[in-house]
């Protein structure tokens, strides 16, 4: 088949769950010998070529700077990258019998949408999340916020067979007259299915993830001062980098913790690997995830993990209270430094039900359950029948 794969960024060049996503389904696909064209805006400098080995990189617009300094999505590169695919497709949506994008950045969606009576491809759309109007308007305001709702919303209208990647997003799409089937893929996680024994805690809290915001990364400092009250050994970790580090760095100094907590910025994937081995726990403050791929990371090596309940965590779904880690009320330092606190009482046998808990759903949680659904999708219609 022939397949055009649509989403503003590319992984390496840029790092996320999604940019992953898109990268393992492209090389899937290739190396089943589908035709494979994956479409994005440029990051890479203008002598050079998108690299993708066995696909077809297309920049369907100029290198842009995604994101403000406060760590919002700038609204010029969605804009620009919607025009670039449309005027794509308009050319050459004639070759592809799927084009498969993620719902954000939305225009590139509603382009899809617009060129698909010409061009009469199948269409296939990922929805990382589904954002509530109060969202919208905390996110970019009252005005803008209203406008990016309403635009989420005319992507629902489009008619298309769409995957979300938590219960939460299925749901909020059913409930808001999404136009067509839900299909819910449980896994992204890429790596060994029976990985070895969990080795001992050390007394270390680990976060790994963006700086950004919603990720709520400062919040552990101080979770971790309180923390040692009960545990005076206990260290920190707040692994990645983004518009909030300064924050992290600034709650270190505040709190007088930095012999205690250290935030080394980015560091290779064997080292966050390694960190996430030797925890007691990984703790993710975030108020929203679409998934929490590191959460299933962190549990294939026997490491359970510390979520706040907040309504737009779709993470939450990955834990069972007791089981693979906890569930604490709040972000607030208490509420954390209880949490954690917990997991160092339950000592060994937490780690080993962790360790159980993924063995049980290691199946269901591998990307290779996901990317087999998707690509079983791509023939639930003949081509006669497309519109």
């Amino acid at each position: 088949m022939r397949i055009c794969l649509v989403y503003d960024c590319l992984f390496p060049y840029t790092v996320g769950g999604a940019e992953r996503w898109y990268r393992n389904l492209a090389q899937r696909l290739a190396a089943e010998g589908h035709d494979v064209t994956y479409l994005t805006l440029r990051q890479w400098p203008r002598a050079q070529r998108g690299v993708l080995p066995g696909v077809r990189v297309v920049a369907a617009g100029p290198r842009m700077a995604l994101y403000h300094e406060a760590g919002q999505r700038r609204i010029a590169p969605p804009l620009v990258f919607g025009a670039g695919v449309l005027w794509h497709l308009l050319r050459h949506g004639h070759r592809y019998d799927v084009v498969h994008t993620a719902s954000f950045p939305y225009f590139s969606l509603l382009a899809a949408a617009l060129v698909r009576p010409l061009r009469r491809f199948r269409l296939v759309v990922d929805w990382f999340e589904f954002w509530s109007a109060d969202y919208w308007r905390e996110y970019l305001g009252g005005a803008r916020g209203r406008v990016g709702h309403a635009v989420q919303a005319l992507c629902l209208r489009v008619r298309q067979h769409a995957f979300a990647f938590a219960e939460l997003t299925a749901g909020r799409l059913r409930a808001h007259g999404l136009r067509g089937e839900v299909t819910v893929l449980r896994g992204l996680y890429v790596g060994a299915l029976s990985p070895p024994a969990p080795v001992p805690a050390e007394p270390l809290v680990v976060f790994a993830g963006r700086h950004i915001p919603e990720k709520r990364a400062p919040a552990v400092v101080p979770a971790v001062g309180l923390a040692r009250a009960t545990l005076p050994d206990l260290r920190g970790r707040v692994l990645g980098d983004g518009p909030e580090r300064p924050a992290v760095l600034a709650a270190i100094a505040e709190h007088g913790l930095a012999d205690v907590v250290e935030a080394p910025g980015f560091v290779p994937t064997e080292d966050v690997e390694r960190d996430l081995a030797r925890a007691l726990c990984l703790v993710l403050p975030s108020r929203r995830e679409g998934y929490g791929l590191v959460v299933v990371e962190a549990a294939s090596l026997g490491t359970p993990t510390v979520l706040v309940r907040d309504p737009d965590n779709a993470a939450t779904e990955l834990i069972e209270d007791g089981v693979n880690g906890f569930v604490a009320a709040s972000a607030s330092p208490a509420d954390l430094a209880d949490a954690i606190v917990r997991v160092h009482a339950a000592g060994g046998g937490l780690r080993a039900s962790t360790a159980a808990w993924f063995a049980e759903h290691a199946a269901g949680l591998s990307v290779d359950a996901s990317l087999d659904a998707v690509a079983a999708s791509y023939g639930a219609a003949p081509r006669s029948a497309r519109s």
